[in-house]
């Protein structure tokens, strides 16, 4: 049987992670998989975690029939002692909301990224954005895999809902929901921009940034009853996004998403018939609007749910197991 490596550099969860775990089952229960997880032991932050991982990642050796790599290995990539053919998962990139030193960090990272790709036998992206991102600047052999979801992890029932509500005291007014609480996903704009409205503005995840927004860290049974509670969901990034989870995730429980639209979001949002807001200063109107009319957030949602519904668990399988077979 045909082998295949990865190699596992950080345990964060975030959107392009949840993408890679589901790749990660497909590849554990179809074909010979191993899991090569680099890590530092002496820094595990800061400006000095960068060289000891850099020094892990070349000490890497082995042979496999396929590596599969993310950003952060493709840096070392025609230094390490791996042998075999190569495919990068590349969610996005985009240093734009970055400053200082790590904006000419990571400026230096996507030089040597983009370089060492050249070397790569096949790039996998999540929209049309990124794909054509990459065939426009002549790579080669750069393929598109949709995120997809389990359909059955979004059966929430009103009961469930009404009772999540209750447990977090969010009953007495409609929910927007801002957004995974950090800098790059604009919620800090948003909460500006809707000040006054007459709605519980509400975040998640880990508190990156101190906004006047109730923020809950949740499973993601809560999280995703947090998005089914919620009147609207913006997705506000001030980033290229490779394609963006949440709203896919609002869309699946027709809830009607207002977003920036930025990078693969795009896609996304256009083929789902929902909101794109390209000016913070616009955005109160666009909110206004749809709490106001629950006809215009019904319907909607119904479109979202109709485009993104396709995206299920056996769209990524066959996807997966069809570009693999080509390339072992």
């Amino acid at each position: 049987m045909k082998t295949i490596g990865w190699i596992e550099i950080s345990s964060r969860k975030y959107g392009g992670k949840a993408y890679e775990e589901q790749v990660k089952k497909i590849l554990a229960e179809n074909f010979n998989f191993e899991m090569v997880s680099v890590q530092t032991k002496y820094f595990k932050r800061g400006y000095l975690r960068a060289p000891e991982l850099f020094l892990n990642l070349i000490k890497l050796a082995g042979r496999k029939d396929l590596w599969i790599r993310g950003l952060q290995p493709l840096m070392t990539l025609p230094l390490d002692g791996t042998q075999g053919k190569n495919l990068a998962i590349i969610h996005h990139i985009d240093s734009s909301q970055s400053s200082g030193i790590p904006k000419f960090i990571e400026f230096l990272f996507e030089k040597i990224i983009y370089r060492n790709l050249k070397k790569i036998n096949a790039i996998v992206t999540v929209s049309d954005y990124w794909q054509n991102h990459f065939l426009d600047k002549g790579y080669k052999n750069v393929f598109k895999i949709y995120n997809s979801f389990d359909l059955a992890d979004f059966n929430i029932t009103d009961q469930e809902v009404l009772e999540f509500k209750k447990k977090y005291g969010l009953e007495r007014k409609p929910i927007i929901y801002l957004g995974n609480c950090q800098k790059a996903k604009g919620v800090r704009e948003s909460l500006e921009a809707l000040k006054g409205l007459g709605a519980y503005l509400v975040t998640s995840g880990e508190q990156f940034m101190k906004i006047p927004a109730l923020n809950l860290e949740l499973e993601y049974g809560d999280y995703l009853k947090l998005l089914r509670a919620s009147s609207i969901v913006l997705t506000m990034s001030k980033f290229k996004e490779g394609w963006c989870r949440t709203a896919h995730e609002a869309m699946l429980l027709r809830v009607p998403v207002i977003g920036s639209g930025l990078g693969g979001m795009k896609e996304l949002l256009e083929g789902g018939g929902q909101i794109i807001c390209k000016d913070f200063s616009t955005l109160k109107e666009k909110v206004g609007y749809l709490l106001q009319n629950p006809e215009e957030r019904e319907k909607l949602g119904e479109k979202g749910f109709d485009f993104v519904k396709k995206f299920d668990q056996e769209y990524f399988k066959k996807e997966w197991i069809s570009l693999l077979e080509k390339f072992l």
